[in-house]
């Protein structure tokens, strides 16, 4: 489909190249589409990255979703669990969709139009990481979802800035998070 092509393109250009790099042009010719078929279907460039990162996001909670389906009828443990995520997030731990996904949550900070879509998506991160810590048992598990998540970004942003294509260290980060929060 033309749009699904389009906005896959713009995310790899944001990833290997910035924000900056999404002109309308370079966009049409990484998708394969002509300039006139990009406008059509979006007219400014707040919503072709706000669809963009949005399509990113929808993914990716899908994923996770089905995987924290599959764990919470495992009943793990905490250390189970920690195990669980630092897999999950090794399946897209390195390359330009992760690097597009950070850059446009970044912009999100200077283009309104995006930025909704940008809470948005933190808030479904909230919620799934919510539903982890409520399988395991943490108490208050919604007030302490904000620094699970952010925890993750955190690596995430270590794991493009240092280089590591792999996410050795989230099960062990996780864990020290987890023991915070249960039950003493």
């Amino acid at each position: 489909m033309t749009r699904d092509r389009i906005l896959e393109a713009a995310l790899r250009l944001i990833g290997e190249r910035g924000v900056g790099a999404v002109t309308n042009r370079a966009v049409a010719k990484a998708a394969g589409v002509s300039l006139g078929s990009l406008t059509y279907h979006f007219p400014s460039q707040s919503d072709l990255l706000r669809e963009a990162l949005q399509t990113f996001v929808d993914a990716e909670i899908a994923r996770i979703t089905a995987r924290i389906a599959t764990l919470r009828d495992a009943n793990p443990t905490p250390d189970q669990a920690a195990d669980e995520v630092e897999k999950a997030i090794a399946e897209f731990a390195h390359g330009p969709e992760q690097i597009a996904n950070l850059e446009l949550h970044l912009h999100a900070a200077r283009d309104p139009e995006v930025q909704a879509t940008s809470a948005r998506s933190v808030e479904a991160y909230d919620r799934l990481a919510t539903a982890v810590l409520t399988a395991l048992g943490i108490p208050d598990a919604e007030s302490h979802a904000p620094a699970a998540v952010a925890l993750l970004y955190g690596l995430a942003v270590r794991r493009l800035a240092t280089g590591d294509t792999s996410a050795t260290g989230t099960a062990d980060a996780f864990r020290l998070l987890l023991r915070g929060a249960l039950p003493r």
